[in-house]
């Protein structure tokens, strides 16, 4: 899907599903809650928050635990094709995916969009223009 086929309906839908899962978020220690929702090729939507832990590194990232979401459900063959991204946070600022959310995205849509939406409105960006040379083994 590109930027031009996604609505604003579905940006508006995705955005206040990425809201709403972001108040389940466990983040004691930064207080930076973040909600993510993805919506696949077949037109389910997955939502996720990030989860902190006590040793940093093992903090999980909100548009993981979506997209791992998707993969644990199951029914897209051989894998979900996600085709758009929604992040949002309460700090109100514009936050894009970090990199390793990006790789992983890349991976499950490589052609998806992204958005986030701060104080000035929505960003929106291509895969392509998030992570250009993401890492293939093909």
């Amino acid at each position: 899907m590109s930027k031009a086929q996604l609505t604003n309906e579905i940006r508006q839908r995705l955005l206040a599903d990425a809201h709403a899962v972001m108040a389940k978020a466990y983040a004691p220690y930064s207080k930076f809650q973040v909600g993510a929702a993805i919506l696949l090729d077949d037109g389910r939507v997955f939502t996720g928050c990030n989860v902190e832990n006590a040793s940093y590194g093992l903090t999980i990232c909100a548009e993981r635990n979506a997209i791992f979401a998707a993969v644990a459900a199951g029914g897209s063959a051989p894998k979900p094709k996600i085709v758009a991204v929604a992040v949002t946070n309460n700090q109100n600022i514009a936050c894009s995916p970090c990199g390793a959310c990006r790789q992983v995205i890349a991976e499950f849509g490589p052609a998806a969009v992204v958005f986030y939406q701060g104080p000035d409105g929505i960003k929106e960006l291509s895969m392509k223009e998030l992570l250009p040379d993401c890492f293939v083994l093909d």
